[in-house]
């Protein structure tokens, strides 16, 4: 029965104190002024005055203080362990356990009798202030006239780990930036962490931090430090409340917050949805026909070496090229320039996009399309004499699989016949009436009349989310053109080799996504001169969700975007504009 008592006595004590007192952070200075007056429960801290449970009392001849006040008050642990029926303290300087089946006191690994340095007092556990005192760090005086006992005690640095070298755990603190927030409402995380040794903090912990929360309620977030001598910190803990009160609702709050580049998972069948069914918003369109196109992509993948594809250009032209060598041996992909005429003829080139060859088709797309968007200063000259042919370009062989995409524009002084040939790698322009025509297989084929597209998006028109579509022949009609191999019609579908010049004038605040509805895409986006991939590593399909493309802020005059669509993509894609609320 006694032992059952004592328990209960310990228990009650620790949890009693806890209920009366003030806790530890109430006292808010670093040095910390104590007055115990013998056998009297008042107390008074830094003049703040509390009321004991146990007060302090004389046993043989030494003082003895309540133990789990001091604990509150200069903020070091006194927990009572049911299992083991211990009393564990965890002071600066020290890591102590009171057994009360043992009546021993374990101190930093060495043993003591019991009642050398603690006792139980009116059910209430007492411990001896002098040998206390030691491993707090704290000064002391008795007052024998008042019979008061005076504490003073400096906070020392947290947790000294190494009592030899006197190096201080980091300490880990950090505020949020006000008292509570709403639902969806971006958190401000303040770190105030530091090192007392100055050796800087080289990593942190948190457990329970989120960018925002979506439910109300108060949740804990706790953060923990690590120096430059990988000592860790305690860790530190403050509860945030959220309100509620709804601030963006959880689907959105990317489109707000995210960082453009974001990919935002959509629910299939739903988001997806909702973002399909979009009402398209009015464009007028202006086609440039002052520079034809020259598209070779059918052969795609060749099998057999040949004429790709040939036209003539007098003026201004781009041409563009995407092959693949299906082949099993090694061949060179060239275009040449032959000259008809009996006078020179000059080819300028002002701009233009290559990739070497390459196995991964999406990667050549990609990389020669955003070479050619950086619109870098050329003024490349190249004189064909007049009955002559010339190498116009010419790139590194191809092993079998590997494919090259390449843009050129180009202006002549005269009428050239470009022909985009796969030769044997030791073939020269000499060679060019040793190959025929390959025949087309499918794919795009031709010149065009038209290389850019100017789109005019009204911002009035935008009264909820809404898209454009690019690359559907519904909405967006592919550019028609002329096969001068088949001598036929043809239709440049996908567009490819087509700058798209996206404007609009005072865009509000929206951000702008990108939905790849046709398949796999990987392919660059100019916005307000900015590139952003899409995506930034790997590709970007319906299933994976929509990309973050840009955010605007209300404030831009206007809103560009520049594209062309990347060899080896599927299309079409939508450019989904989605209105923003002011927060």
């Amino acid at each position: 029965m006694l032992k059952r008592s004592l328990l209960l006595a310990i228990l009650f004590t620790l949890t009693l104190t806890i209920a009366i007192s003030p806790v530890a952070s109430a006292v808010s200075s670093t040095t910390m002024y104590i007055m115990l007056y013998l056998d009297k429960k008042d107390a008074f801290v830094n003049q703040d005055k509390y009321t004991l449970d146990a007060p302090p009392t004389i046993i043989k001849g030494s003082t003895y203080v309540p133990a789990k006040f001091l604990g509150d008050i200069f903020g070091f642990k006194v927990d009572w362990n049911p299992v083991s029926r211990t009393v564990i303290m965890e002071t600066p300087l020290a890591y102590i356990e009171l057994n009360m089946n043992d009546k021993t006191a374990f101190v930093n690994g060495g043993v003591y009798p019991f009642d050398s340095v603690a006792a139980i007092r009116n059910e209430r556990l007492l411990v001896k202030l002098t040998w206390l005192a030691d491993y707090l760090g704290a000064k002391y005086i008795y007052n024998n006239e008042l019979r008061r006992v005076e504490i003073i005690y400096v906070k020392r640095p947290d947790g000294l780990v190494d009592n030899e070298t006197q190096n201080s755990k980091p300490v880990a603190k950090f505020a949020f930036g006000k008292s509570s927030y709403r639902i969806g409402e971006p958190v401000k995380y303040i770190d105030l962490s530091y090192d007392p040794d100055a050796d800087g903090i080289v990593k942190t912990e948190w457990t329970g931090k989120m960018e925002a929360f979506f439910h109300s309620g108060s949740f804990p977030v706790t953060l923990r430090v690590k120096d430059g001598r990988g000592n860790w910190s305690d860790e530190f803990t403050r509860w945030i409340t959220i309100k509620d009160e709804i601030y963006v609702p959880e689907k959105e709050y990317p489109l707000y917050f995210a960082p453009p580049g974001t990919i935002v998972k959509t629910d299939r069948g739903t988001l997806s949805e909702q973002f399909l069914n979009l009402p398209q918003l009015p464009k007028k369109v202006t086609e440039d026909a002052s520079r034809p196109l020259l598209v070779s992509d059918s052969p795609e993948t060749f099998k057999a070496k040949g004429i790709l594809y040939r036209d003539s250009v007098n003026g201004k032209a781009r041409l563009y090229a995407h092959h693949v060598n299906g082949m099993d041996e090694t061949v060179q992909f060239v275009i040449l320039a032959t000259n008809h005429s009996d006078k020179d003829v000059t080819v300028t080139t002002t701009n233009k996009g290559e990739v070497y060859p390459s196995l991964y088709a999406n990667i050549m797309g990609h990389h020669a399309t955003v070479d050619f968007l950086l619109h870098d200063q050329h003024n490349e000259k190249l004189v064909i004499p007049a009955g002559r042919t010339l190498v116009y370009v010419q790139m590194p062989d191809f092993l079998p699989g590997q494919g090259v995409n390449v843009f050129y524009d180009v202006e002549t002084n005269g009428e050239i016949e470009f022909s985009f040939v796969a030769m044997s790698p030791e073939a020269t322009p000499i060679s060019l009436g040793d190959y025929g025509p390959l025949d087309f297989n499918g794919h795009v084929r031709g010149t065009f009349p038209v290389s850019e597209v100017t789109w005019e998006l009204d911002a009035k028109s935008i009264t909820g989310p809404s898209r454009v579509t690019i690359g559907d022949n519904k909405t967006d009609v592919f550019v028609k053109g002329y096969d001068s191999l088949r001598q036929m019609e043809t239709v440049n579908y996908g567009n490819y080799g087509v700058i798209y010049n996206i404007h609009m004038e005072r865009p509000g605040k929206m951000a702008v996504l990108l939905l790849p509805r046709g398949g796999v895409f990987k392919g660059p986006f100019k916005i307000n001169g900015d590139f952003m991939m899409a995506p930034s590593s790997g590709v970007l399909t319906a299933f994976d969700g929509v990309q973050i493309l840009a955010r605007t802020t209300g404030k831009e005059p206007a809103l560009d975007i520049e594209f062309s669509p990347p060899a080896a993509s599927a299309f079409p894609v939508d450019l989904i504009f989605y209105p923003l609320q002011d927060k």
